[in-house]
């Protein structure tokens, strides 16, 4: 009886104390790791030879979840750092459509559906002209390169990313391929039956 007498009367006490306010810092029974000496960043180090709190990474290092087998899927580059010259994924209609997709939601403000340079933002004194993606100098360029472009940015136009991923950048890449033929087609991008028939009616 005693003993819970003596229990209860402690938790009341416990419970006076709550919201009081003290000078001392509180009794920390068990501290752990909760306060221990660290270094802040850029801050001076006595304990490495150069003075210096920030450590650079060994070489070779590749942090934890950003490994990936295929670095260029990811670069749109060679090990040799030239750009891949044709699309990884397949195209096909799935493919396509997808790259439309994202190509009208990212592309087309800059860009415009047809990729003339001439969105919407051209009509609201946009400091910078997107480019026209029918000019030769993109129409030549590795498939590499122009995904390194959109996934990375260039001079002024922003880097996609963080908001495309990367397969979805590839779609955008075929579908722009697609775009650029359908702008710039020859009598030889013709199926040979087509050819074959425009032949005999001229």
């Amino acid at each position: 009886m005693r003993i819970n007498t003596l229990l209860l009367s402690l938790l009341f006490l416990t419970g006076c104390f709550r919201g009081a306010k003290f000078e001392e810092p509180p009794i920390h029974l068990n501290p752990n790791m909760d306060n221990q000496q660290k270094y802040r960043s850029l801050e001076e180090s006595y304990f490495f030879e150069d003075g210096s709190t920030m450590r650079t990474p060994i070489e070779g290092t590749i942090a934890r979840g950003q490994y990936d087998d295929n670095a260029s899927f990811l670069t749109g580059k060679n090990e040799d750092g030239s750009y891949l010259a044709n699309n990884p994924i397949a195209l096909s209609a799935e493919v396509l459509d997808r790259g439309q997709e994202r190509f009208n939601i990212y592309c087309t403000p800059c860009h415009s559906q047809v990729g003339n340079g001439k969105g919407i933002v051209t009509q609201y004194d946009y400091p910078v002209i997107p480019s026209n993606l029918h000019d030769e100098r993109i129409r030549m360029q590795p498939d590499g390169e122009m995904f390194n472009t959109i996934r990375y940015g260039l001079r002024s136009m922003p880097a996609y990313g963080y908001q495309v991923e990367t397969n979805d950048v590839w779609s955008i890449v075929h579908y722009v391929r697609a775009l650029q033929k359908s702008q710039n087609a020859t009598f030889e991008d013709l199926p040979q039956d087509e050819q074959e028939k425009i032949a005999k009616e001229s």
